[in-house]
Order: structure tokens, then C-alpha cells, then sequence
């Protein structure tokens, strides 16, 4: 009967129209610049018309609040929990963004009882319905519950920068995200590059290691400059491509975020077809609960 009652539901929601697509962003280590990037690239996505939310998945380390210079009364775990409405935990972000705080109750699937399972769907579900796209701002590191996630997921953005620790990091993490699912779409993103050279550097060289060892093709998106920009922004608590529009680094993720669209917009006209992060999320929560 639960199957039957899920393939209805979802047959409900296609004749309903498109569903938002779902984007994971990710970093193998910390410090790399994954929330300051989310963040600017939902303003950037709104800015080309798109409905966007934000999931700050970050437990415990959220940065998005602060990012922005605003806090969340209620988080996810309030609404899992019974707390809040989901209307509640949704709150507005600079130039029409919204944003999810995730809590400190998403750290084991296992512990969580059915209604709490029921309320993520329904939550999920209801995103989808509304927005374009749905931004899993990803904790750092490869727990299993992120992982698990990230393998439901649409596409994944892999953020790495110049340094070896952060390049070996990113690919692990495209590795353990290649042995879950190695269909799965992965772009990668070099972050505060001293060169375009130097960046497109790092991205050649994590491209040619994937290709050789796990015969995976990823999608270069493209490199981010260092700019003293991206520190002032973050002590006056503004996202960059806002408090400054004409420095370097939003200019180069305007042209970036453009250029992400026009490779998407085949995918975007027939997304329910390709879109099953519902049914694969729900496969891996009863897996998990069995």
C-alpha cells in the first residue's frame, strides 16, 4: 500500500509541472569557501529569474545566518520535530532567496521515528513544488548522512582551491560519490585562485585523475578568483555579489552562473523525467530504517 500510495503521489505531482532541481554543494575539507559560494550563487540564480532555496546542511557549523547578518529563530530539526511549520523555517535571504537553518537533528536516519521521516518528504515534496532549485549547502567531509544525501541528490558541486590538501580532499569526495552513484552529474569549482592559469590548473588536473583512475567525466565549471572583496563582504555581513557587484569575483560568477543555466537548460524542460531524488532519498531512508 505505501508503494502504491508513493507512485500516486508522485504521478500527483507530475501532472502538476516541474519539479525544482536539486543541487548538492560540497568540499572535502572546510575553509574552502562552500557557504560563501552557495549563498552568492543563489543571489545570482534569482538574479536570472529562478526561484532558489538555500538548506544550510552544515550541522552545527552553519555559516548562511551569518553570511547574510541574520538569525533563524526556528531551524529544521524544529519543524522535524513538530515545533514549526514549514512556513516558519523558511526565511527570507537578500534579493529574494530563502534560506533553511538545518539544526542539530539531522545526524542519524536510524534514531528518527516515522513521523519525523514523513515530515522530511512532505518537506521536500512541498520545495520542489515551489522552487527552481534546491541548494544542499553540505556539511565538509564525507559523513554517512551526508553521503547518503548527496547520493539522492540531482547534481553535485564539488568546490575545491589551489591547496593539496584541499585538492586531495575534493577528490575523494568525487570518489566517494563515483562508487555510490557513478551516474551521478558532478561539476567542480576551483575557489580563491591567485590565476585563472593557476585555477584551471587544479580543475585539469582533478579532471585528468578522475578520467585515469575511476573513468569518470566531470564538468569543469570554472575557477573563482582571490579577492579582497569576499573578506569585506564577510565582516559587513553582506553576500558579495551584492555589497560589491563590480569587483572581480562577482563579475566571474555572474559569467559562471550564466554559463551553468545555458548547460542546464536541456535538463530544466524535462526535469520530472530525469528527477527522482523523492524516490531514490526515500529507498536509502528505508534501507537505513529496515
Amino acid at each position: 500500500m505505501r508503494d502504491q500510495a508513493e507512485n500516486l503521489r508522485m504521478k500527483m505531482l507530475e501532472s502538476q509541472g516541474s519539479l525544482g532541481r536539486s543541487i548538492a554543494i560540497v568540499s572535502g575539507k572546510g575553509g574552502v569557501g562552500k557557504s560563501n559560494f552557495s549563498t552568492n550563487f543563489a543571489i545570482n540564480l534569482t538574479k536570472l529569474g529562478k526561484k532558489v532555496v538555500v538548506l544550510d546542511m552544515d550541522i552545527g557549523m552553519g555559516n548562511v545566518n551569518i553570511l547574510i547578518g541574520k538569525t533563524a529563530q526556528y531551524n529544521l530539526k524544529h519543524y522535524l520535530f513538530g515545533e514549526a511549520s514549514l512556513d516558519e523555517v523558511i526565511y527570507d535571504g537578500p534579493h529574494s532567496f530563502k534560506y533553511i537553518s538545518g539544526g542539530s537533528g539531522m545526524s542519524s536516519v536510524v534514531e528518527w521515528s516515522k513521523e519525523m521521516v514523513d515530515a522530511l518528504f512532505n518537506a521536500f515534496e512541498q520545495l520542489q513544488k515551489t522552487y527552481d532549485y534546491i541548494l544542499f549547502d553540505m556539511g565538509a567531509g564525507a559523513a554517512n548522512w551526508s553521503l547518503d544525501l548527496i547520493s539522492a541528490i540531482d547534481e553535485i558541486i564539488v568546490i575545491t582551491t589551489e591547496e593539496p590538501t584541499a585538492i586531495t580532499d575534493a577528490y575523494s569526495m568525487m570518489k566517494y560519490i563515483h562508487v555510490r552513484d557513478e551516474n551521478k552529474t558532478i561539476y567542480l569549482l576551483c575557489n580563491r585562485a591567485y590565476s585563472k592559469e593557476d585555477g584551471q590548473d587544479t580543475l585539469n588536473r582533478l579532471e585528468s585523475t578522475m578520467k585515469h583512475f575511476l573513468k569518470k567525466d566531470i564538468i569543469l565549471l570554472g575557477s573563482l578568483p582571490e579577492d579582497s572583496a569576499v573578506r569585506k563582504a564577510v565582516r559587513e555581513q553582506v553576500p558579495f555579489s551584492i555589497a560589491y557587484p563590480d569587483s572581480n569575483i562577482s563579475k566571474t560568477l555572474k559569467v559562471m552562473v550564466e554559463q551553468f543555466m545555458n548547460r542546464n537548460q536541456v535538463e530544466i524542460h524535462g526535469r520530472y523525467k530525469q528527477n527522482n531524488f523523492l524516490s531514490k532519498l526515500r529507498g536509502i531512508f528505508s534501507k537505513g530504517r529496515d
